[in-house]
């Protein structure tokens, strides 16, 4: 009887060790932090990129339709040096960090700023833009000249983005919208005071719309560093390395800084 009870309190203890190793197995691949991203990529032979595609001149479509824009091209350069293809998948910007989040996306590529609170959710990869943040009002307006005078006005941008939660530092009570043209469109109607956004990004609206009614009256004394989130974990590690390669050497031959002159007028891609 011992010795029976003894061979049936074994068979239970490894079954049971057995399956504790599998639901931990199991929740080991569920929340990608063990499974190798950049293996993945390369055995599906692409890299799915997540952008707003509705801001010029970062991502965008041209007038037949087709999407370009700088991160258009920097994310294609990218795929090419790890040896796959480049999708890309458009959605409104609060929604694209979600989506990385659910793992529908592998990357995001969309001019996104490094900041200390998005540091401590998302692995990013070396820099290859630098940028200001400029602040805009309507010609007429006189009461907005710094940062400092948002304290009880509105200002419009995208839900979550760099430039909405600067503005709500300052004071501002900020309107949510989607696209930049909107911003813009809000501050002309008089809906709100101000907006902020990348320096670039305004200029080059002014060169498509040379004579909307708005000026650029502030811009922040230190640029930020623009970058692409990958999702935090070991699973992420090889991925961010190999992008980190890649930029270094797209920088290196001269590839960033023609696709930024081409897309801004000006090098963003070095400080």
């Amino acid at each position: 009887m011992r010795g029976n009870l003894s061979k049936k309190l074994l068979s239970i203890f490894v079954t049971g060790a057995m399956l504790a190793a599998a639901l931990s197995g199991c929740g080991s691949a569920g929340n990608g932090s063990s499974e190798d991203q950049l293996s993945k990529i390369r055995q599906s032979g692409k890299i799915i990129f997540a952008m707003e595609g509705q801001w010029a001149p970062w991502t965008y479509h041209d007038d037949s339709g087709e999407l370009v824009g700088y991160d258009t091209e920097v994310g294609k350069a990218i795929a090419e040096k790890l040896g796959v293809k480049a999708e890309f998948v458009e959605g409104e910007w609060d929604g694209l960090f979600t989506g990385l989040d659910g793992g529908r996306y592998d990357a995001i590529i969309n001019g996104v700023e490094i900041t200390e609170e998005r540091s401590k959710k998302y692995d990013f990869t070396t820099p290859y833009a630098y940028i200001k943040t400029a602040l805009v009002v309507s010609n007429d307006n006189t009461d907005i000249t710094t940062f400092e005078d948002l304290s009880g006005k509105k200002t419009s941008n995208s839900l979550g983005s760099t430039y909405a939660d600067m503005a709500a530092g300052y004071g501002a009570e900020v309107q949510n919208v989607d696209t930049l043209s909107e911003t813009i469109d809000m501050v002309l109607s008089g809906r709100v005071d101000a907006t902020l956004n990348a320096e670039v990004s305004f200029y080059d609206y002014l060169n498509e719309h040379p004579d909307a009614a708005i000026k650029i009256v502030a811009l922040t004394d230190e640029a930020s560093e623009v970058s692409i989130p990958l999702r935090k974990g070991d699973g992420s590690k090889n991925l961010r390395e190999e992008i980190d390669k890649a930029i270094k050497e797209l920088s290196e031959d001269g590839t960033l800084t023609e696709l930024s002159n081409k897309y801004f007028g000006s090098d963003i891609s070095k400080k």
